[in-house]
């Protein structure tokens, strides 16, 4: 039997972690495989983890974080993310 669950929080930074380094203001940051990934878990490291497993889950916990509050207090703490790993890069 196998259990399949997904962490809703791990998907929105992932997606975040993204379109921030595609735009103007992260350039000079390292876009790397290694530094994004390093981004990420340091971000999910200070957010809580939201596990569904249901498409309906995922639909419903998406929707509850899609708040304009919600997404500047992940944005917050990706950007810190970002400046951490980009003066501390592990290559």
């Amino acid at each position: 039997m196998e259990i399949k669950y997904v962490n809703v929080m791990e998907e929105i930074v992932s997606a975040i972690v993204t379109m921030l380094l595609t735009g103007s203001e992260y350039q000079t940051f390292c876009k790397c495989d290694k530094c994004k990934n390093d981004i990420i878990a340091l971000s999910l490291n200070t957010l809580p983890s939201h596990y569904v497993t249901t498409n309906e889950g995922r639909e419903l916990t998406f929707n509850n974080l899609n708040t304009t509050e919600n997404r500047n207090w992940i944005n917050k703490r990706i950007i810190k993310s970002i400046y951490v790993v980009g003066k501390y890069p592990k290559h």
